[in-house]
C-alpha cells in the first residue's frame, strides 16, 4: 500500500508534464506479507491474498489516472518478470510446464495486457512472442523518441503490431538460464539442450503442444539440426559457460547516471527482508 500511496502522489506531482513510472511491487514474491482485509477474502491463503492486492492496487492507479484526465494519453503495461511458484507455493501456471527459475514455459510465459484508449484496440490477444526488453524501443517509438544509434539496443520495436499491423520479422527467441543458452523457439518449434546442468536434446511444438509434454526430437530431425545451428550461433554471440565460451557480443552492464526513486531508504527503520537476502544487507 505504501507503493500505491506514493505512485498515486507522483502521478498528481507529475500531470502537467511528460512522465515514466515505474512500479514494481514485492508481490507475489517472497516474503508475502499482506494485510488481513486481502487474506480473509482469499482462496489461496497469503499468496492469493497478494495476488488479488495487486489487482487492488492496479484499479487504485486506473482510476486516479482517469481522475486526473491522463488515461487516454497515458500507456499503461501490466506484466511480470516470470512465471509463478511451483504449486506447494500458491502459484499455477495452468497447462505450462514447471514453473520460476526454468526455461521451461512454465518458467518463462508471463501476462502482458498493453492499455492505451484510443491506440491500442481493447480485448485483442496477439500471439506473437515478445520479451520485456521489446517495450524501451516500443514506447521510445510511440513517444517519438530517438534512440541511440551508436550502440546495440536489445529488443524489437513492436508499436505497429499493437496497433493493429504487421510486426517485425520474426527473430528466435533464446532461452537463458545463468551464463547458459538452454533453449530457443523458432515459429512452433521449441528446442531444449541442457537442463540442470545436463545435456540432453529436446524438441516441441509449441502449437500443438504449450505444456512440452511430447518430445519430437527423432520425428523432426531437420529441424532439430536448423534449431542447434541457431544455438550455436547464439553460444558464439552471447556467450555459454557450459562451453566455456566468452561471447562476442557481449557487452558491460548499463548505468543510469540519475535515477530517481519513490521513496527513501532509512538506514535506521525496521523493515522486512527475506532472509536469503541479508548477504546483500550485510
Amino acid at each position: 500500500e505504501r507503493y500505491v500511496a506514493d505512485a498515486v502522489q507522483f502521478l498528481r506531482d507529475n500531470q502537467d508534464r511528460r512522465f515514466f513510472l515505474y512500479l514494481a511491487h514485492l508481490y507475489v514474491h517472497l516474503p508475502i506479507y499482506v494485510q488481513g482485509r486481502f487474506v480473509r477474502s482469499s482462496s489461496n491463503g497469503r499468496y492469493g491474498a497478494a495476488v488479488h492486492c495487486i489487482d487492488w492496487s492496479t484499479e487504485v492507479l486506473l482510476r486516479e489516472l482517469q481522475a486526473l484526465g491522463l488515461d487516454d494519453d497515458t500507456v499503461v503495461v501490466f506484466t511480470s518478470d516470470n512465471g509463478a511458484l511451483i504449486r506447494e507455493g500458491g502459484g499455477s501456471n495452468g497447462p505450462l510446464r514447471a514453473a520460476k527459475g526454468t526455461t521451461w514455459e512454465g518458467g518463462q510465459r508471463v501476462p502482458c495486457i498493453v492499455r492505451w484508449p484510443g491506440r491500442v484496440a481493447a480485448g485483442r490477444v496477439i500471439d506473437e512472442v515478445a520479451n520485456a526488453m521489446d517495450l524501451f524501443p516500443t514506447i521510445a517509438g510511440w513517444c517519438g523518441v530517438g534512440v541511440p544509434d551508436d550502440r546495440t539496443l536489445d529488443g524489437r520495436d513492436l508499436g505497429s503490431l499493437l496497433d493493429g499491423g504487421d510486426g517485425p520479422a520474426e527473430a528466435p527467441f533464446l532461452y537463458m538460464l545463468g551464463g547458459n543458452v538452454e533453449a530457443v523457439r523458432v515459429g512452433r518449434w521449441k528446442l531444449h539442450v541442457r537442463k540442470w546442468n545436463k545435456e540432453r536434446v529436446r524438441l516441441y511444438d509449441l502449437v500443438d503442444d504449450i505444456g512440452e509434454r511430447h518430445d519430437l526430437v527423432d520425428k523432426h530431425p531437420e529441424v532439430v539440426a536448423e534449431l542447434l545451428a541457431v544455438i550455436a550461433a547464439a553460444r558464439l554471440e552471447f556467450g555459454d559457460d557450459a562451453s566455456d565460451v566468452a561471447g562476442s557480443g557481449v557487452r558491460p552492464v548499463g548505468r543510469v547516471s540519475d535515477p530517481v526513486t519513490l521513496t527513501i531508504f532509512d538506514e535506521d527503520a525496521a523493515y522486512y527482508m527475506a532472509e536469503y537476502d541479508l548477504s546483500e544487507r550485510g
